[in-house]
């Protein structure tokens, strides 16, 4: 049989890599603006690419091709913005990330791996004042808005616009079988925040210090309930026949790096989080399979707590509340 030229091999990556609804042939036509016709001859080979055509390629799909042809093997090709106080806004993050996870959902096979050393974001987006302290804190303390502690105020006024995205987020990672791999420190990133904010009296007032600290609560007892069923399901639900796989592991020997995994089909995907906010993705073969056999190693020097392993389960989850219900009951008043 006859092998595949490069530039087959070349489609056949982006083809590998298109959801599930979309027609590699429409894709090449409308980013090449040529006919469907045009476009099927250089995917099978017919007509050569022009230098123009594999660069417009290459730019939507962020592909490298020294990467895809092995031309260097020591060698990774990242893509993803870099946020500041000039470029960063709330509604098209909430809904960059609301598009990664529908892009996610369109394979038929599909998982997510977290390596934790701070909260999973998509757990917080349950509870409307966690992911409004979270949003404040990435603007104040991290992108350097000159921003005052009574601004979270302003935040809260838009709250209709931040609940329409993350409940619809909420939704899509409901849809997204998970897997997470979690340290005794996993939470205490996010207490730590919380903490310096009140200490600093940056909050606007002790009573919503104390509501803060009340939502990550009501966060920890509802990954307890996923945790225990082995599955998803929304704030204040349980699960159904659609609910899909939610599996915890507990390790003590490493604190992770917040790094993410997608496996869709036959496609893996590596998306490492740097100076806190900023995501960066590849979807290079060598390093996916590295970063994957990385995670089942951990994996199997983990404890699962889903579905099995309730004491492990209890005692870590008491843990972290015990170290928030401390803090509240230092509430005088409240």
């Amino acid at each position: 049989m006859e092998q595949p030229g490069v530039q087959q091999i070349f489609f056949q990556h982006i083809k590998s890599n298109l959801a599930a609804h979309l027609s590699l042939v429409d894709e090449v036509a409308d980013l090449l603006k040529i006919s469907n016709d045009s476009a099927y001859r250089r995917i099978r080979g017919e007509k050569p690419l022009t230098f123009e055509e594999m660069k417009t390629l290459c730019v939507h799909y962020n592909l490298s091709l020294d990467q895809l042809f092995h031309l260097n093997n020591n060698s990774y090709l990242f893509s993803g913005p870099l946020s500041n106080n000039h470029n960063f806004g709330m509604e098209e993050y909430l809904e960059n990330l609301l598009n990664h996870l529908n892009y996610f959902n369109s394979f038929e096979n599909r998982e997510l791996y977290y390596l934790g050393k701070d909260l999973f974001i998509f757990h917080c987006f349950g509870f409307h004042e966690l992911t409004i302290f979270k949003i404040f804190f990435w603007m104040k303390s991290i992108l350097q808005y000159p921003l005052e502690g009574k601004d979270i105020l302003l935040l809260e006024s838009l709250r209709p616009i931040i609940f329409k995205f993350t409940t619809k987020i909420g939704e899509a990672y409901n849809k997204l079988p998970s897997v997470e791999i979690w340290h005794d420190d996993s939470m205490n990133a996010t207490l730590r925040q919380i903490d310096y904010y009140r200490q600093s009296q940056i909050f606007p007032s002790e009573e919503y210090a104390l509501g803060v600290y009340k939502s990550l609560l009501d966060m920890v007892n509802h990954i307890e309930k996923q945790a225990e069923a082995g599955c998803k399901f929304p704030v204040g639900g349980k699960p159904t026949a659609a609910s899909v796989s939610y599996k915890l592991y507990y390790n003590e020997f490493i604190l992770g790096d917040n790094s993410n995994m997608a496996v869709l089909n036959n496609t893996k995907m590596v998306f490492l989080n740097h100076t806190v906010l900023n995501i960066i993705m590849t979807r290079d073969p060598a390093f996916t399979e590295y970063t994957y056999l990385h995670l089942q190693n951990i994996m199997r020097k983990s404890s699962l707590m889903s579905f099995v392993g309730e004491k492990e389960r209890r005692r870590f989850f008491n843990g972290m509340r015990e170290k928030i219900e401390n803090r509240i009951r230092s509430f005088n008043g409240f």
